[in-house]
């Protein structure tokens, strides 16, 4: 494989291990085990003086192409692909920890991350505390002696806010702890978080990577060192191991993720743009506006916008439900990266289960909504917000 492929060139070539046959399409393992010429080759596999594959829920040939694929874009000496982005987060979270240790993470984190930190690991007798990330000062008082894990996701699910995650990488460092970045709103096309400092990205496949609402999927990357003393052994032994079908699906996603992320951040700008001017949104939160409260940030660390947006109604959660009802080619969905524009309601789907105390201070109000926009047509997905616009009371 040439290092200097384009991303382009590596998300359709990269890692790619062919068959007798030489098929041009990947091929799909569907095996849990393998065989050995005998019984020599079997026990010096296991003992790991031989390459080759052992068990499915260790590893097979296509998860290896996918994870070779995903590392050749994320910049990763290695990765391991698990059945879904939960499975990533949790894996990455959980593998490098124990009783006694503390976590200090970002309080804007998707609903699920933060059940994961903030009520599994206290059950475990690791710590946690949640700091507004934006400020630096923050992420510093939090620190603890045990302080063995930052976590932060950027930019933020819903409400699109952005950390520095060079500064937070930076004083991980100084103290010792290793740097979880959730990537999954930024993709790893527009924001590289290893480039930046971190020390461990997380994706949920199932978003962008994917994109046509087809497969669940997830993948933790870092340096090999890293996943040898940490994650090896937990995954091989928990078994959060993605299914080689829908690896290959993945692998057949990712090969147009250029083409679709590119259409989807387009149509995301122009809708920002045109939901700032209406007199029914009371505020727009997009990464590549200049309005953005971090737009010194995005500035640094992401070389392009968002394929979401997050604004808010004035008219709370009444008005947000009448748009999304009324919108006809926007789904109501909880999901977002998808070929499709989805909208969903915060505050009643993805962050319900936090308190409304909680929610307030994320930014999350009744009115807001998020928007991941599609690959449609600009225009139709315009005079669809408008046609919906036009029903929302005043």
């Amino acid at each position: 494989m040439s290092k200097t492929w384009r991303p382009a060139t590596q998300l359709v070539h990269g890692g790619t291990l062919r068959s007798q046959y030489g098929e041009t399409s990947e091929a799909i393992y569907l095996t849990q085990g393998f065989v050995y010429d005998t019984s020599e080759a079997a026990e010096a596999r296991f003992k790991g003086e031989t390459d080759g594959f052992i068990y499915a829920r260790y590893g097979s040939p296509t998860n290896d192409m996918f994870e070779k694929r995903m590392c050749a874009l994320e910049g990763a000496e290695d990765a391991r692909a698990t059945a879904s982005g939960m499975a990533a987060v949790a894996a990455a979270v959980l593998c490098q920890v124990k009783a006694g240790d503390h976590i200090v993470a970002a309080r804007a984190l998707f609903g699920s991350c933060r059940w994961v930190v903030e009520t599994l690991a206290p059950k475990y007798g690791i710590e946690c505390t949640l700091v507004d990330g934006r400020d630096l000062a923050n992420w510093e008082k939090a620190v603890r002696p045990n302080t063995k894990v930052f976590f932060l996701e950027s930019p933020t699910n819903p409400t699109l806010e952005v950390i520095d995650i060079a500064g937070v990488a930076k004083l991980a460092n100084q103290v010792g702890a290793k740097l979880i970045v959730d990537n999954v709103f930024a993709t790893p096309l527009f924001q590289k978080p290893l480039e930046l400092g971190a020390h461990i990205v997380v994706y949920s496949a199932t978003k962008h990577i994917d994109g046509q609402g087809r497969c669940l999927g997830g993948v933790v990357l870092a340096d090999k060192a890293w996943i040898d003393e940490n994650l090896h052994d937990y995954f091989r032994h928990t078994g959060p191991a993605m299914s080689p079908f829908n690896a290959w699906t993945l692998l057949k996603g990712i090969e147009t993720l250029p083409l679709r992320v590119k259409q989807q951040t387009e149509n995301a700008a122009k809708i920002a743009d045109f939901l700032a001017e209406q007199g029914k949104v009371a505020k727009v939160i997009y990464p590549g506006r200049k309005d953005h409260p971090q737009a010194d940030i995005i500035a640094k660390q992401m070389t392009g916008g968002s394929t979401l947006v997050c604004f808010e109604l004035k008219g709370g959660k009444e008005a947000a439900f009448a748009l999304q009802n009324a919108l006809e080619i926007i789904k109501i969905s909880n999901n977002l990266g998808d070929s499709k524009s989805l909208i969903t309601h915060p505050a009643t789907t993805t962050h319900k289960n936090l308190t409304e105390e909680a929610r307030a201070e994320l930014g999350i109000s009744p009115g807001t909504v998020r928007l991941s926009a599609g690959i449609e047509d600009t225009d139709d997905l315009i005079e669809d917000f408008a046609q919906a616009l036009s029903k929302v009371s005043a």
